[in-house]
């Protein structure tokens, strides 16, 4: 990976999923010496990141949280990526909520998703990587755009006869992504 490459996936939004206020259960340091940590998510590119707050500061699920260069109101420091097998049972319940919740909010990004995919090879579709979708849906979403841009999932999933819910496949998309089901990125970094 490039420098200007690593420096563009940077996270600057990120939601918070869980917060540990007496840190991890099995860190075995005394506890004046253990921090408090965050698990979060981050806005752009999904990636899983380990916080530590600022002394004094009360997060809650689902807050958004500065975490960019410039000055941080609530956040200490990062401490980097998370693995998805390092997630608590919280964070791990509130993920898919919160991919939910971005996508919904998103949603123009994701439908311009249907709007503009392109084959990954001559055998493969981005539009094919998506739970649910194969080649029939593949060359029906490709003929109905042609037509006219699809502006909405619901103008998606009236457009194209038995479409499965464009939504839930790109939060199913997304959530493979994040846990490392999938190798191949389409919405995560």
């Amino acid at each position: 990976m490039e420098e200007s490459d690593r420096v563009k996936n940077k996270e600057e939004i990120v939601i918070v999923l869980d917060v540990l206020p007496n840190g991890y259960h099995f860190d075995t340091r005394p506890s004046h010496r253990k921090t408090a940590i965050v698990q979060a998510v981050g806005k752009d590119f999904f990636t899983l990141l380990e916080l530590v707050p600022k002394k004094e500061v009360a997060l809650q699920p689902h807050e958004e949280v500065y975490i960019g260069e410039e000055k941080r109101e609530k956040i200490h420091h990062i401490i980097g990526r998370l693995m998805p097998d390092r997630l608590t049972p919280t964070a791990k319940s509130e993920l898919e909520f919160v991919v939910m919740d971005m996508v919904k909010k998103n949603e123009k990004k994701y439908v311009n998703f249907f709007n503009t995919a392109r084959p990954l090879t001559t055998r493969m579709h981005q539009l094919e990587l998506l739970p649910g979708l194969g080649k029939k849906h593949m060359w029906e979403i490709i003929e109905k755009r042609e037509e006219k841009p699809f502006e909405s999932f619901w103008d998606l999933k009236k457009r194209v006869h038995l479409m499965p819910d464009p939504e839930k496949s790109i939060v199913k998309r997304i959530m493979k992504e994040i846990t490392g089901i999938e190798k191949h990125k389409i919405f995560s970094d």
